[in-house]
Formats: C-alpha cells, structure tokens, sequence
C-alpha cells in the first residue's frame, strides 16, 4: 500500500491513547495512518479504531501522501479532500481484494471513513451501479473463474466467493447469468467437447 517506512515514527503511549480518545488537541502535532486501508487522519477522527499494529505515525500529511495513503474523507486532515472518483477507486479496489469477505455497505462505509448512505449515492453516481451490485458481479466473475478451473461443489465455490448460503449464489447466479452454477458448468464441457471435435 504504501512505499516504504522511512517517514514514519513508531506510536507512542501517548500517541494511541489521542488516537482512542479522539483527542483533536494532538490535530496539530500528527497524524496517523492505517496500513490495512491506506487511509490517513487525524487523531480526532470518529472513525473505526484501528489495529495499532497497522498504524503509522507521520509529522504532516505530506509524509503520509508520498508514503501512497489517501486522505481520510470523514476528517479531511490538513483541509485535504479525497475527490468522490479516487474515493471510489479505493472502495472499489478494496472489494476486488475482500470479495469473499463479508461485506455489507456499513462496513464499506465503516473501511473507506464515509457515511453508508453518502457512499452509497457517491459509488452509483460513478459506477453506476450500487456497492451491493458491484460486490455480487465481484463474486459472480470469480464464481465463473471456479465452475471453469476446478470441480468444487456449488455450495464449496459459493462459501469462497462469499456466499454461505448456497440457494442465495444459485439464484444471484442465474438472475445474473441465465444459468445456474451447474448450468453453467455443464455448458462450459458441451463448449470445449464441441472443440475437441
């Protein structure tokens, strides 16, 4: 996520503890980063806590920029603002990488520091398409990826792409394809016997 560490100074008792108490007296002193979201803010920042091993510590924003972390949108350290395209790129690239992950729009919202209903209308706005739409083409695409590359039961591909519940993927999978994940399959050998011909 981010370049290197050289920047960067380990966290402090006093540094964690501003960060936990939201404390904005320390605004002017630092601001941290978080590894696992490429994100920076301010101590002051409402958002989610951090794990401490993920956070970095920098003096300005400017480190934390050159280091590749994005500023936060909530507390917009420094005045910075993320534009609503880079934003979602971020949000995006997360769910391309956590796909199997349970993912809901409040823990997108919770990761990339916005609110639920501003990320909602932000992502479709650009996408166009919701956060939950492009989760499910997320999954269905690798669900694809699985039904061609291996033999896995459909209830096997849908707990790895994300979907536990394996009457909730066959019909997504349908609505979305035409076919069921078995469908599917079978239609994938009738296309490659026919090449064998």
């Amino acid at each position: 996520m981010h370049k290197d560490d050289q920047q960067f100074t380990s966290i402090s008792d006093e540094q964690w503890q501003a960060i936990t108490h939201n404390d904005a007296s320390y605004d002017p002193i630092f601001i941290y980063a978080v590894k696992s979201t490429g994100i920076f803010c301010r101590p002051s920042c409402k958002s989610r806590l951090p794990n401490k091993t993920n956070v970095f510590i920098y003096k300005n924003a400017q480190q934390a920029l050159t280091q590749g972390f994005r500023s936060c949108k909530r507390c917009k350290p420094e005045g910075l603002h993320v534009p609503d395209e880079d934003w979602v790129v971020q949000i995006a690239d997360y769910i391309d990488s956590h796909y199997s992950q349970p993912l809901t729009l409040e823990v997108l919202a919770d990761m990339c520091h916005g609110s639920p209903y501003h990320l909602q209308r932000t992502f479709k706005r650009i996408k166009g398409i919701t956060p939950v739409e492009y989760i499910q083409n997320v999954r269905i695409d690798y669900a694809k990826d699985h039904l061609k590359a291996t033999d896995k039961s459909i209830g096997e591909i849908g707990q790895r792409i994300g979907f536990p519940n394996a009457p909730y993927f066959i019909t997504l999978f349908k609505k979305k394809t035409g076919y069921t994940p078995l469908q599917y399959r079978k239609s994938l050998l009738e296309v490659s016997e026919d090449g064998r011909e």
